[in-house]
């Protein structure tokens, strides 16, 4: 991947949405109004494995762009050509 920092923010914003529908009743509220409320039994089926997903994004991201980072990688160093 050319630039961990869109896969770092990918996964920031994928695991606070989640965290958010975990801990909070949006959920929960919005199946009851649109009438769909005998789904929020699975709900803990959906989430709980999309947390730990998208926490595990998040770390491999991490890691990922600290190696990135390590190597000197940076926008302009690649357009940069040594001088000969």
């Amino acid at each position: 991947m050319k630039n961990p920092k869109a896969l770092l923010r990918a996964s920031v914003i994928g695991t606070s949405l989640v965290a958010l529908c975990c801990f909070t009743p949006i959920l929960v509220i919005l199946l009851g109004s649109v009438g769909l409320a005998a789904l929020t039994g699975y709900l803990d089926y959906v989430l709980l494995p999309a947390l730990a997903f998208f926490i595990g994004l998040a770390l491999y991201a991490l890691w990922h762009k600290k190696q990135y980072d390590a190597c000197g990688n940076t926008s302009e160093d690649s357009r940069s050509f040594p001088d000969e």
